[in-house]
């Protein structure tokens, strides 16, 4: 009798199996289950994405107020000395120094933001994932050039730089996002660089090599799904970085262009008021801090997910809550 026969009499065909059967499960769903179960990161995530739906609405705040951000309001929006107006039922969270809806323009405001953060943030990824896999994987010569060339770009005084290029070719959101992201890429570059040298040397790369797999597809097929997860959790960290970078830059007249709404240039113009009209400082300040500790949580618990040991970690709290 065959192992297959005496298997078929021990478990007959017509007979379906009682127990639970197991599921692989990709990395990317492990993650996404730990990250699930971080109720600070969730929480930091649905304050992300009602800013983003916040900015996306700003035309239709524009509208239900009946205010413009860049249009003044010389009688109702600055009282008879001079001095912004409080909230009130007109302005909702008070005017600026000319008469323009405080509301209204910190929306703006956040638009400005988070597309400098999450445009500035994508180029990097981009540029700093394709020349910390090239300077890597290729190694000699190539690498040596390139990671001297990240050092170099890591010791510019990136904020004096930024001034120099507004100053010489003018205020704007273009050229803040490829400011921000000229300079932020090489701290991708540099993480990837580090973890590709490491992949590298891993049996399936020699593996892919002895089949004639050429560098290329070893680079975009091997390698590249492997960078998922440092590049996902340094991405996170990086917009936070990027909006505090654009509320810098416009806090001193080198970010965008100063008719465009920014909170940076919101604070900026609010200093000399913050102690007649607190509300011209707070609603600015109190977004882009919320906007940024929001992004830094989730990217903390980003990274937490993307670490196996939170699971085992997770686990032992389990037991021990259980005992």
């Amino acid at each position: 009798m065959s192992l297959a026969e005496a298997q078929a009499e021990v478990v007959p065909a017509d007979v379906e199996p009682t127990g639970r059967q197991i599921e692989g499960r990709s990395p990317l769903r492990l993650a996404y289950a730990r990250l699930r179960q971080d109720r600070l990161a969730m929480v930091s995530l649905v304050i992300v994405f009602l800013m983003m739906l916040l900015a996306l609405s700003a035309p239709l705040w524009a509208h239900w107020t009946g205010h413009n951000y860049h249009q003044t309001y010389p009688k109702t929006g600055v009282d008879e000395n001079g001095q912004p107006v409080g909230p009130n039922g007109e302005f909702w969270l008070g005017a600026d120094s000319i008469g323009r809806d405080v509301l209204v323009r910190a929306i703006y405001g956040a638009r400005v933001s988070l597309l400098v953060g999450l445009s500035s943030t994508l180029l990097a990824t981009v540029f700093g994932v394709a020349v910390g896999v090239l300077s890597g994987f290729l190694a000699g010569w190539v690498d040596g050039v390139l990671a001297r060339f990240l050092d170099i770009l890591l010791s510019f005084p990136y904020v004096l730089v930024a001034i120099l290029v507004a100053v010489t070719f003018g205020a704007s959101v273009p050229l803040t996002i490829f400011v921000i992201s000229f300079f932020s890429f090489a701290a991708m570059a540099r993480v990837v660089r580090g973890q590709v040298i490491s992949i590298r040397e891993k049996e399936y790369i020699e593996a892919a090599r002895s089949v004639g797999s050429s560098k290329m597809r070893i680079m975009v097929v091997d390698i590249l799904p492997n960078l998922i997860a440092p590049v996902t959790v340094l991405a996170t960290l990086l917009i936070p970085q990027a909006i505090v970078f654009e509320s810098v830059l416009s806090y001193l007249g080198a970010g965008v262009d100063p008719s465009t709404p920014s909170w940076g240039s919101m604070l900026s113009e609010a200093q000399d008021y913050y102690r007649t009209a607190w509300w011209f400082l707070f609603v600015p300040a109190a977004l882009l801090l919320l906007t940024t500790f929001s992004f830094n949580i989730l990217g903390d618990g980003v990274r937490d997910a993307f670490d196996p040991r939170t699971e085992r970690l997770f686990m032992r709290k389990r037991k021990k809550a259980k005992k």
